[in-house]
């Protein structure tokens, strides 16, 4: 694993002075790796990771690029994420073979190309102390973040309040260097103890803290026979294990075939990721053992329970923000009662619960630390989170993923994409919507916002498109004793939802976004029995003056189809006749809130409950896109209140019109019904487009 530098050496770029660098070789890959030093001494305000990457293309003529859309090929991306278990105990071998030394800081050249402006992520080990728990996550990270790594060598024995001084010091040095920014501390087992401590005794400071399954208690009846055991241990066992696996070397017969078995084609054919972790750990058991000599595990027992000790008892003093993540299956270092304590004593806490995760979620398959740090709005780079500024936009495999996850739907509903061209041209495709923004979208939601799938992704993939839609606010609450699993809404944060406000429209349009406006909200959403295609909006303009002040064009549009895939049997009137149901249904809308509380018109009768719906065999969903209104050059004339009116009057009868048009047209459709559609497919291919109406 290559890490940063500060000369020009072998492709690695700058860290610290070359008197705080500690090199060290592995002759298996020839690979460099270098390591900053930290001691006792604060550093001078200038200092911190710099890095400079020479440009091989410096002295070669400009060529013009053509920008394609990322997009486009979505159905063939791969995962973020491509390391493993065995990668980290391959690097970790280079670490656990060095001569000792401090604990310091590393910073790995995988994570060099973050964006401008990028908070500071300080990782801190857990009881491996190599530092390389992230290594599944350093490239996809390191885009967003600056990534130093904690590196405690195998023999050190560094107290814990010595370690927090340390840390402590890196915290205040960078935090004087950029007191605008965040610092995150990123902590795992033993290290989240770390965090906290150092949380603790800096509340003043911005911190952001992501603890991974952190270590409330140690479990004494797993505890104290491990330690008892280890002190009857032979000190030499390392080197046994060494001598007994030391046939499995570079280029064997058998180091190849257990490379064979562990890749990810053999894995997949042969059962998944844990038969590919057991060969990893089968075929890398020296490199354990001397991550793990006995005198360093019974240290770590130690570090442990007098961590654990001291943040219990000063977890009231911790201010910063924090983010919990809790594996289903880590039952010795882990409390449920203390991580309850732990959520309702923190002031900004937010438990993220791993179900089918172990002891070690960061190495382990199915998790992705960047994903979930979009989907808790954890993600920031000045004081607080801004959803539009912050946002980071999906990568071409989270999309992939959203597209996967609503594959049913979508597959089963075969929609139909039409537009309007200048012309007043209607064309089944997306070609009448404007590439350059800002444009404001204003359209019908179908129960449940059934129509947002096909829609988002299809601008995405065919135009290349990001929608930004504006969402209710209680999708963005982190609630943790919500009705519902808080995971359900992760798809509109990774899609870019933003809780709708005037002044979230208006930053978004300047911006120049393409933005996604329901004037009807929940109440359109969550309609009852016989409402479908009736517009809930409100009497006057919320948005045509806004969208003028930056020449936005908007966008009509209607969808139809939600009454051929399901009927409404239970809705709010009926659920209120039911005890139980009525008593969830007022406490889900007491916590989601009422946007239109005051409004006395139909538009404030706003309930929020999940409706009772039949499925049907699927039909099809239509969608028809607008011409595009102009209000360029209208700023003037629409800040006449009348003028305004009767443009958003415009606006909403010509969504009016689009759900029209597509009900009476969907009747000539040969292919609403799912079993021509099937048919037709069977016989032309099942990634061909369906016919539909003639236009």
């Amino acid at each position: 694993m290559a890490v940063t530098v500060f000369l020009s050496v072998s492709g690695l770029s700058a860290v610290a002075s070359s008197s705080n660098l500690r090199r060290l070789t592995s002759a298996s890959n020839h690979r460099l790796t270098a390591i900053k030093s930290v001691t006792s001494t604060p550093l001078p305000p200038s200092s911190g990771v710099q890095r400079s990457r020479k440009n091989n293309d410096e002295n070669r003529a400009t060529v013009a690029k053509v920008v394609e859309n990322p997009y486009s090929k979505i159905e063939s991306a791969q995962p973020d994420l491509q390391k493993s278990l065995s990668d980290f105990l391959e690097e970790a071998r280079d670490f656990v073979g060095d001569r000792g030394g401090p604990p310091r800081w590393f910073s790995p050249l995988e994570c060099s190309a973050q964006a401008p402006n990028s908070p500071l992520l300080l990782y801190l080990p857990g009881i491996d102390g190599t530092g390389l728990g992230l290594i599944r996550h350093h490239k996809k990270l390191g885009e967003i973040f600056d990534i130093w790594c904690l590196h405690i060598p195998v023999s050190d024995r560094t107290p814990v309040k010595d370690l927090v001084k340390l840390i402590q010091q890196t915290v205040k040095s960078e935090y004087y260097r950029f007191p605008n920014r965040p610092i995150y501390l990123v902590g795992e087992s033993i290290g989240a103890c770390l965090a906290l401590d150092v949380a603790a005794r800096n509340p003043n400071i911005d911190l952001s803290l992501i603890l991974v399954n952190p270590a409330t208690h140690v479990n004494n009846f797993t505890s104290q026979p491990l330690s008892g055991m280890l002190n009857v241990l032979p000190n030499d066992i390392p080197t046994l294990l060494e001598d007994i696996f030391g046939f499995i070397k570079q280029g064997d017969p058998l180091t190849g075939m257990l490379d064979a078995l562990s890749n990810e084609f053999s894995v997949q054919q042969m059962g998944g990721g844990m038969l590919r972790d057991l060969l990893a750990v089968s075929a890398n058991l020296p490199t354990l053992s001397r991550m793990f000599p006995k005198e360093t595990l019974l240290w770590k027992l130690e570090m442990l329970k007098s961590a654990i000790a001291y943040v219990n008892s000063h977890i009231y003093s911790v201010r910063a923000e924090t983010l919990i993540l809790l594996s289903g299956r880590d039952q010795w270092l882990l409390n449920k009662e203390d991580i309850d304590r732990y959520s309702r004593t923190l002031p900004k806490c937010i438990v993220r619960k791993l179900d089918d995760n172990g002891q070690f979620p960061l190495l382990e398959d199915g998790v992705d630390l960047a994903t979930i740090i979009k989907c808790t709005c954890f993600y920031r780079r000045g004081k607080s989170h801004d959803h539009i500024t912050d946002y980071i936009m999906p990568t071409t495999f989270e999309l992939k993923q959203q597209i996967d996850d609503h594959r049913l739907l979508m597959d089963g509903t075969s929609p139909v994409m039409l537009s309007t061209l200048e012309d007043d041209t209607v064309v089944r495709s997306l070609e009448g919507l404007p590439s350059e923004g800002p444009v404001l979208y204003v359209g019908y939601h179908m129960i449940l916002g059934f129509e947002l799938a096909s829609m988002v992704t299809q601008l995405m993939k065919e135009r290349n498109i990001h929608l930004r839609g504006l969402a209710h606010p209680m999708i963005f609450k982190n609630l943790q004793d919500s009705l519902v699993d808080t995971k359900m809404f992760d798809k509109y944060k990774i899609m870019g939802g933003v809780p709708v406000s005037q002044f979230n429209i208006y930053k978004l349009l300047r911006e120049k976004a393409h933005v996604l406006l329901y004037p009807g909200g929940v109440r359109e959403a969550l309609h009852r029995k016989g409402e479908e295609y009736k517009l809930f909006w409100p009497e006057r303009s919320e948005f045509v003056r806004v969208a003028s002040k930056f020449g936005a064009k908007i966008v009509p549009f209607g969808v139809v189809g939600e009454d051929d895939i399901c009927e409404i049997v239970l809705d709010s009137n009926d659920q209120r006749n039911i005890p139980i149901l009525k008593d969830l249904m007022e406490k889900a809308t007491k916590d989601a809130g009422n946007l239109r509380e005051g409004d006395e018109s139909e538009l404030g009768n706003q309930d929020t409950y999940f409706p009772g719906l039949v499925p049907k065999i699927p039909g099809r969903f239509y969608y028809y896109f607008g011409k595009p209104i102009e209000t360029a050059g209208k700023e003037k004339e629409l800040k006449d209140k009348e003028k305004a009116q009767e443009l958003y009057l415009q606006v909403k009868s010509e969504v009016e019109q689009c759900i029209a048009y597509l009900k009476v047209k969907r009747e000539s459709d040969p292919y609403r019904h799912l079993l021509p559609r099937m048919l037709y497919q069977a016989s032309h291919g099942w990634s061909s487009e369906i016919p539909t109406f003639d236009l």
